[in-house]
């Protein structure tokens, strides 16, 4: 497995995004089958960047990552993230979510279902309403002090709040959707990050499952599948978007790939700090996922998907709110 940098942490190019063996896609594996598929990413495959958050579940995936690490903790980057204005069960206090407190609470709760005393990456999940980041940076630089954790991160955030954050305590990464079918962030999020050192990890490389070629417009998607909320999966713009489908079908069948690998081969080459945490519930996706950090993109090549994508218009989108009150895991306070 290739390596690259976030920051001063070596991450394997390809890490795994854990949120889906508990919620959010559906039918879930049975526990021992997603340890094994979590062992296995690292034992078989050399995945070193691992990804939960207190409110996946909530927190029956941090407990569940918690355990299938165990044997190799120390050499991995663990990574998981608290909610800021969100109370989860147990969470209220008098001052807030987003508070020292709030924060602190969270960590040393998230440390106990990791089984770890120290967490090497801590995402800020959302960027707060009533808080200012810089505030949070300056909490999250205390916690550094102390060792609770490694470096830290935000999640969902715009230039300029990336570059305040950046000012007080340095970031270690940002963590927001990025796939071919969602590029916003490519003007100004990411050429920041690039300009001030700072990783950028993308979830939902996939898009949500739609890049791997595998789902139609006649996929059923049932109970807290976050699919039901996100737009591109309706039925008109899943066949309205069949096009971009065929493209990367022709380019793999180039490179003697799948769809899925050159959707994260396209990132991977594109831009140096990018690491994809595309989720994986089988072997066969460990395999392609993971295999995607050795596909090679020439310069000549990229152009000509890049140019390629130009001529594609993407149907539909992806809306937070709508899928958090799909999935009804977490109750949103005004306070904080």
């Amino acid at each position: 497995m290739r390596t690259r940098k976030l920051r001063d942490f070596e991450v394997s190019a390809v890490g795994m995004g854990c949120m889906g063996f508990s919620h959010g896609y559906g039918a879930l594996p049975p526990e021992d089958e997603a340890i094994r598929l979590i062992r296995s990413a690292y034992y078989d495959y050399g995945c070193t960047f691992f990804d939960t958050a207190e409110g996946y579940g909530p927190y029956v995936n941090e407990e569940l990552v918690g355990k299938a690490v165990k044997p190799f903790r120390d050499k991995i980057i663990l990574c998981t993230k608290f909610m800021p204005e969100v109370f989860l069960p147990g969470q209220e206090i008098p001052e807030g979510k987003t508070s020292r407190r709030g924060l602190r609470n969270s960590i040393e709760a998230s440390l106990k279902r990791l089984q770890t005393d120290h967490v090497d990456l801590y995402y800020e999940h959302r960027v707060p309403r009533h808080r200012d980041v810089g505030e949070v940076a300056q909490w999250m630089g205390e916690l550094i002090k102390e060792g609770l954790i490694g470096g830290w991160g935000i999640s969902e955030a715009d230039a300029d709040q990336v570059r305040r954050a950046h000012e007080v305590t340095p970031l270690t990464a940002v963590q927001s959707e990025y796939s071919i079918m969602e590029r916003k962030y490519e003007k100004e999020v990411i050429p920041a990050c690039v300009e001030l050192n700072i990783g950028f990890v993308a979830f939902s490389p996939m898009a949500s499952g739609f890049l791997s070629g595998k789902y139609d417009s006649k996929s059923v998607f049932k109970g807290d599948d976050v699919r039901l909320a996100i737009t591109r999966f309706n039925k008109e713009n899943m066949d309205a978007n069949m096009p971009l489908l065929d493209l990367l079908k022709q380019f793999a069948a180039d490179k003697g790939a799948t769809p899925a690998q050159i959707s994260l081969a396209w990132m991977l080459n594109k831009w140096s700090n990018v690491v994809p945490i595309p989720g994986m519930r089988r072997d066969e996706r460990l395999k392609e996922n993971l295999g995607a950090a050795d596909i090679d993109l020439s310069a000549d090549e990229l152009s000509k998907l890049e140019d390629a994508l130009s001529k594609i218009t993407i149907h539909g989108d992806r809306k937070d709110s709508d899928i958090q009150n799909k999935l009804g895991t977490v109750k949103v306070h005004a306070k904080s």
